[in-house]
């Protein structure tokens, strides 16, 4: 844990570096100027150049593990418990982040975010075992907490003049239980969205002023899945970012599908791809004999068939235990230990590592997430167009909506969604030449746009750091499809895969 808590010291270190660096290479103007300077930067970052001395015998006298590797190396080594600590994302240190950075002379104009829920308890109980003692009352005197976490209760108290669709109104607010129900929705999970409201505020209404202190409902686009723990996120993450939160502005939909389908959720051909993606993971996991060893193991300790225990998903169980720094759970006949957790996190994180290389999860993301990204393009052109008001647009969502839209854009390299992940796509307008908007895309404050597969190369052949909204456009619009050898999305929902 200490090697891993001195990681996440160093990756904090670099972040800051990347900060200060990206604060110098907006202050050049000018093509010549913006390559001088992003060239060392890039050297630093792959540690081309070295940021510290280097003795004579070729070794670094702090001897750090590498955050990035250099490049024709072979893949780092799979650290199961840093992943892990990555993964649920514990308010600790303040963040940095890389949103709302552009040339002085750009104009943000509008803001989308997908969220996932904060940290939530298990959606799965390992059988024959203690839940897990997580309270879910929001105690603000309790760590990890936030300034505005009291006023945040008291003002999620008084939601009554809300417009909340459908079966959303009869959601809780917050979270309110002593023990924690199945898949609600944690002090540790408000907490981070808090902290994500008020990162974001600070960039985009205190820097950019992208909404004014009277703005109204018609700025806003909100839209969250039927589950408390989605909801509840939205609102804590709203409470800290608008200018003065106030229930009379809040209209929030309901998105009854996980992949924000709405009307366009008949596509066969999707499911096909889903189907084959699970054939795959079973693949995967019935080869690894260590994996089977430990639910073998563990199966006799909690006294259950390994079958029953495989079934219980018992990875979502311990992460909680581990997120919240609990016991594993113990029997009369042993104790869950961190050998197992190990194992079954070490197979996840192959099992990501073999969903990039096989494709099949790729086919299944563009389908899954064309009528989502379909409907952030259609409003980003009439936003760009003068015929939209909606500046901020907010869909709180789970990490099966985030992951494929990841997958879908290209961004081989992200993590998979932790707690409170958050990806934004930013419209700015040239303000040299009104009628030319662009965009940035940023996975948990670091910018991305230039790992899309539709803007991947794009900075080669241009000054600007940014990449034209019409390439996101037509990625949209047409080069989805391309790889089904179909033009339209109804399409290649139908056409038969050879």
């Amino acid at each position: 844990m200490k090697t891993s808590a001195l990681l996440s010291q160093k990756i904090e270190t670099n972040m800051a570096t990347c900060a200060a660096a990206s604060q110098a290479v907006w202050s050049y103007k000018g093509k010549q100027q913006w390559k001088l300077v992003l060239l060392p930067v890039f050297l630093i970052l792959v540690h081309l150049i070295p940021v510290n001395p280097v003795r004579e015998d070729g070794l670094n006298p702090k001897s750090r593990k590498r955050i990035m590797p250099d490049l024709l190396t072979e893949p780092p080594a799979i650290d199961p418990v840093y992943e892990a600590q990555v993964y649920c994302n514990i308010p600790s240190i303040a963040e940095r982040s890389m949103e709302g950075h552009a040339p002085h002379y750009f104009k943000l104009v509008s803001v989308q975010v997908l969220i996932r829920h904060g940290d939530r308890y298990p959606l799965y109980a390992i059988p024959k075992t203690k839940r897990p003692d997580i309270d879910c009352m929001l105690v603000p005197s309790r760590k990890p907490s936030h300034p505005q976490l009291e006023a945040f209760i008291k003002h999620m108290s008084k939601g009554s003049a809300a417009q909340m669709d459908g079966s959303l109104s009869s959601l809780p607010h917050f979270p309110s239980h002593s023990l924690c129900e199945m898949g609600e929705l944690t002090q540790t999970g408000v907490v981070q969205h808090l902290r994500n409201g008020q990162l974001l505020r600070e960039i985009y209404i205190n820097k950019h002023r992208l909404l004014p202190s009277d703005w109204t409902a018609k700025q806003l686009y909100l839209e969250t899945t039927g589950k408390s723990r989605t909801l509840q996120s939205a609102l804590a993450l709203l409470y800290t970012f608008l200018p003065d939160f106030d229930w009379k502005k809040i209209n929030m939909r309901h998105q009854w599908s996980t992949i924000f389908c709405s009307g366009s959720c008949d596509c066969p051909m999707r499911n096909h791809y889903l189907e084959e993606e699970q054939r795959r993971q079973y693949s995967l996991r019935v080869k690894n004999s260590n994996l089977e060893k430990i639910y073998v193991d563990m199966a006799k300790i909690v006294g259950i068939p390994t079958r029953q225990l495989r079934a219980s998903n018992p990875i979502d169980s311990l992460l909680c235990y581990f997120c919240h720094n609990v016991s594993f759970p113990c029997t009369k006949a042993g104790c869950i230990g961190m050998e197992h957790f190990k194992v079954i996190k070490r197979h996840q994180l192959e099992d990501e590592r073999e969903r990039q290389e096989k494709k099949l999860y790729f086919l299944y993301a563009l389908l899954a997430t064309h009528p989502l990204l379909n409907q952030t393009v259609n409003r980003l052109q009439r936003i760009a167009e003068g015929k939209k008001e909606e500046v901020f647009v907010l869909y709180s969502a789970h990490d099966v909506t985030l992951s494929p839209v990841l997958s879908a854009l290209g961004i081989t390299e992200a993590r998979f969604p932790r707690f409170a992940a958050r990806l934004v796509f930013e419209l700015w307008q040239d303000g040299k030449r009104p009628k030319e908007h662009f965009i940035r895309i940023l996975y948990n404050g670091a910018d991305v746009t230039f790992q899309t597969s539709f803007c991947r190369d794009h900075y080669k052949r241009s000054s600007k750091p940014m990449c034209p909204l019409e390439k996101l456009v037509n990625f949209v619009k047409r080069d989805m499809f391309l790889i089904f050898n179909s033009t339209s999305y109804y399409d290649a929902c139908h056409r038969r895969a050879l």
